[in-house]
């Protein structure tokens, strides 16, 4: 076993937490950090071409190629759960929406943590800090910042339509999704640099990577995380890993910070023998620290993808059914990096509530001018849109479990999606809601036809019985090692994002949400580990 060295900080995991926290702490020149990345470098061509997340979503060379264990909500079916395995982790795959949520979620982390610091109001300056919004500075955006916020660089006349057809249905237009309560429809802001993807890994690490205290080592599996019993309680002090061949060892002089996604770090925690003790000693594993909630409270979006056929419409489908169609897509995108190899794989967003009685949206659209039966499979021939449809605030929890010590062997990924009554409520209404929309007066001239889930499911039964038929993640797990309140036994951090009972240790990434935001999920995980970092640097003073 060889030694990697000492290092004042060790971040696990070259995603989007573990670029923003490579380029904040790095600014000191007094602190040498080891980055360890599982996936390799983001020179693989489809990263950086927008349309390229269909040749990086389950690519072993960019994703981990998690499934889900079969799920009762969706008829038992399996469904593959793509997660970032490369430099920029999630967000060089991704779909590159830029979306914060809604106010009143930080709010309620901050009554569900104890901590002021995460409300709304004080976690928009962090928001703004790393922003560069097309628009500039403005009260709500920044600029300046290494996350590029633009424009998408096309449009089209079907999803204008959906957008008339939705104001008609008593959603209103919006320019801006990002205010604190994004009500309403309208094209989505994207993370793009003039039509090509922009990941943390250009944003955050490229600058960082060029500093001489900043240790970068790709290919490198985290096996586990080096926990030894101290006063008080366990201390981590650094971690063990493979890369070329050899296993590595690296010491944390001052913290460990784990950022392997809502999936990674609580395999990671529980290999390391920190978790439910039952479920690890039944794992092979020896318990280090009894922390129950490792690996509970998954929550993510689940989405409806209604598709409708329509006629004399241009759109996606369409435009890819002959070579001459392909050929002028390849050569917009050429030339002006725009046109439709230049889309996020969803145009078109709006938000809504499923009941009048919703307090702010709990439903988010994405729309997209094209249409298939699942993901990977191609397009249909006929001109079609999809309008998919989740409940930002689903009910139902699941779990992240490993089956053994083997820090090779994927987790054991349970979503339990639509696993509760008022999930399926909400499937009803927004099933219901889509129809609307596709009925009202400005769709009418493309006569649109539902083709899924279809006009025969009509009772709540039976609707309840399509979106288990037609729902598919959207890729937003979250919430596996949330932080907490002390008397909230499955609180596995603190308000700052120190795991209990480990001295050393904090977790930074999508898995510290207590609950879900109120939309796609990248950039509030950016917001995250600003918050983070301000954290450690103030505990260094």
């Amino acid at each position: 076993m060889e030694s990697a060295g000492q290092f004042d900080y060790i971040i696990v995991g070259g995603g989007t937490a573990g670029c923003v926290l490579a380029n904040r702490l790095t600014q000191d020149p007094d602190v040498d950090v080891l980055l360890i990345e599982a996936g390799g470098r983001d020179d693989y061509v489809w990263i950086h071409i927008p349309v390229g997340y269909l040749h990086c979503i389950d690519n072993p060379r960019t994703d981990w190629l998690f499934r889900t264990e079969p799920d009762a909500g969706l008829g038992g079916r399996s469904l593959i759960y793509p997660r970032g395995k490369v430099l920029g982790g999630s967000s060089s795959i991704n779909g590159m929406i830029y979306m914060r949520g809604q106010a009143r979620d930080y709010d309620g982390w901050a009554e569900l943590t104890g901590d002021p610091g995460w409300r709304w109001d004080e976690v928009l300056p962090l928001f703004r800090h790393s922003e560069d919004h097309y628009r500039g500075a403005t009260p709500f955006h920044g600029a300046g910042g290494e996350w590029r916020v633009e424009k998408q660089r096309l449009s089209w006349d079907i999803l204008n339509a959906f957008r008339e057809a939705a104001a008609q249905t008593g959603i209103p237009a919006t320019e801006d999704f990002n205010q604190g309560d994004n009500l309403g429809c309208g094209y989505f802001e994207v993370n793009q640099k003039r039509g090509i993807r922009w990941s943390t890994a250009k944003a955050f690490l490229r600058p960082a990577a060029r500093r001489p205290n900043l240790t970068l080592m790709t290919g490198c599996h985290v096996e586990r995380l080096l926990v030894a019993a101290g006063e008080g309680g366990a201390v981590c002090r650094g971690v063990q890993f493979t890369g070329g061949g050899t296993r590595w060892t690296a010491e944390a002089t001052g913290e460990t910070l784990l950022c392997a996604g809502a999936i990674g770090s609580p395999q990671i925690l529980q290999l390391s023998g920190i978790g439910p003790a039952a479920d690890l000693q039944r794992a092979g594993v020896t318990p280090v620290a009894d922390l129950p909630g490792v690996g509970e409270n998954l929550q993510d979006h689940l989405q409806l993808r209604m598709i409708f056929k329509v006629q004399g419409a241009k759109t996606l489908n369409t435009m890819t059914n002959h070579w001459l169609g392909k050929l002028r897509i390849g050569l917009e995108y050429a030339m002006f990096q725009s046109g439709p190899m230049s889309m996020a794989p969803s145009q078109l967003g709006a938000f809504a509530r499923s009941h009048a009685d919703q307090p702010t949206p709990n439903l988010q659209y994405h729309v997209q001018p094209l249409s298939l039966e699942r993901f990977g499979e191609p397009l249909h021939t006929f001109p079609a849109f999809t309008a998919s449809v989740c409940n930002l605030r689903p009910t139902s929890r699941g779990h992240v479990r490993i089956g053994s010590g083997d820090a090779y062997a994927p987790p054991r990924i349970t979503p339990m999606y639509l696993n509760t009554a008022e999930d399926r409520a909400v499937a009803c209404a927004a099933l219901g809601l889509t129809r609307r929309i596709a009925a009202a007066p400005a769709l009418a001239h493309y006569r649109p036809e539902e083709y899924k889930p279809g006009v025969h499911f009509r009772t709540d039964e039976e609707l309840a019985e399509a979106a288990g038929s037609i729902g598919t993640t959207i890729f937003h797990p979250v919430g596996t090692c949330k932080m907490g309140k002390p008397d909230d036994p499955l609180a596995v951090l603190d308000s700052q994002l120190r795991v209990r009972g480990v001295a050393g240790l904090r977790v930074v990434d999508a898995s510290v949400m207590p609950t879900i935001t109120s939309g796609n999920t990248n950039a509030p995980v950016i917001m995250i580990a600003e918050r983070a970092a301000q954290l450690l640097q103030a505990a260094r003073r």
